[in-house]
């Protein structure tokens, strides 16, 4: 609901002892004055440009907390910043700093960074937006609780964000201790113990059947039907009550933007009309889906065409995969593999159940109908 300057906050949504106020009448508003060319790769400080990026500078022209947000560009109404300390801003860029005694200047970040895109879309006749008006910050409402209450959304949703913070981080380390052992374990560099055999150098056609898959009508399709269609996207493009695929099988996008994309079916799937199901003879199919995982940027490499772009099978059946003789060594690397990725996704899982959590309670918290105090 969009809130109204009205004396009865009843007719807001808001609790009756919140306020609500102008930004104008609860901060100051400015812009910056550097270029982004101004940015030093090292600097001290950080530098807000218009990205979600922060870049650094050696200089500051403000020392404070402060909320920051892209005046235009491709983040604009959607980029962000809060800050409390030195450093400087493009000019392109809005500060709202100096907040008035009543105002938590994280609480403010809170209810600013989840409500302005919406208020700035309402302002405008286009589908996007190409520029933010001052007038767009300076009028728009915010509730004010009382300032304690305001300091306890703030901590309780600075936690969630801590949570998500870290499993993002631990994520990212995962992933690269999982890149470090795919270039270590998937080219014999490294050897597990217990193995010697030699390794060899084959083109995917000698140790893969390659089967491009059949396209589907769109009366094939089916909202709830039993099987994923996989048509050369990284995602299902769709459900069909047919598959034409095992599971257990490797996929390698054929079409499309994402042509040459890698990934592993689990269960039976409709295999599309842009989309390869690869079928191992005589190598481990886990192995093998790793090792064109690990390779999938020079899969990519292998497109051709520019309206829509493909990988061809001629191209893939003289793809270089370079494996272990051995069996049982195939079967050891892609364990440990397989369980880094299971990790890694458990991990995800956990960040996107955080997020969630996260945007519930920012629902009801930033609304007053849950009240911490």
């Amino acid at each position: 609901m969009t809130l109204e300057k009205t004396k009865n906050k009843n007719d807001v949504g808001i609790p009756n002892d919140w306020d609500v106020d102008f930004i104008e009448d609860i901060a100051q508003i400015t812009t910056g004055a550097k270029n982004t060319q101004d940015r030093v790769e090292d600097g001290q400080f950080p530098f807000f440009v218009r990205s979600q990026t922060v870049e650094r500078i050696n200089s500051f022209s403000f020392d404070g907390e402060a909320v920051l947000t892209a005046g235009d560009g491709v983040g604009t109404g959607k980029v962000f910043h809060y800050i409390n300390g030195k450093f400087d801003v493009h000019q392109r860029v809005y500060r709202i700093s100096d907040f008035n005694p009543k105002i938590n200047g994280y609480y403010f970040f809170l209810y600013f960074s989840n409500h302005f895109y919406s208020r700035i879309m309402q302002m405008t006749a286009k589908s996007s937006v190409d520029s933010v008006r001052r007038e767009m910050i300076a009028k728009m409402l915010v509730p004010v609780p009382p300032k304690a209450e305001q300091e306890t959304i703030a901590e309780a949703l600075s936690d969630a964000d801590a949570l998500i913070k870290s499993l993002e981080q631990l994520i990212a380390k995962k992933r690269l201790i999982k890149q470090g052992a795919m270039q270590e374990l998937l080219t014999g560099k490294k050897r597990l113990a217990g193995f010697s055999d030699e390794w060899v150098t084959k083109p995917l056609g000698e140790i893969a059947s390659l089967n491009k898959g059949s396209q589907l009508s769109i009366k094939d399709m089916q909202e709830d039907g039993t099987y994923p269609h996989l048509n050369g996207g990284i995602s299902n493009s769709g459900y069909t009550e047919n598959s034409n695929t095992e599971g257990d099988t490797i996929a390698i996008s054929e079409g499309g933007n994402s042509c040459g994309y890698v990934q592993f079916m689990d269960k039976p799937y409709w295999c599309g009309g842009h989309c390869y199901a690869i079928e191992p003879i005589g190598i481990d199919n886990r192995f093998l889906y790793h090792a064109l995982k690990a390779k999938q940027s020079s899969i990519m490499g292998l497109r051709v065409g520019s309206g829509l772009p493909n990988v061809q099978k001629t191209a893939l059946n003289k793809f270089s995969i370079n494996y272990p003789k051995e069996i049982k060594e195939q079967v050891a690397i892609a364990r440990i593999l397989s369980d880094m990725d299971i990790e890694i996704h458990e991990l995800e899982t956990k960040l996107a159940k955080a997020k969630l959590i996260k945007q519930g309670m920012m629902q009801e918290l930033l609304t007053g109908r849950i009240r911490l105090v």
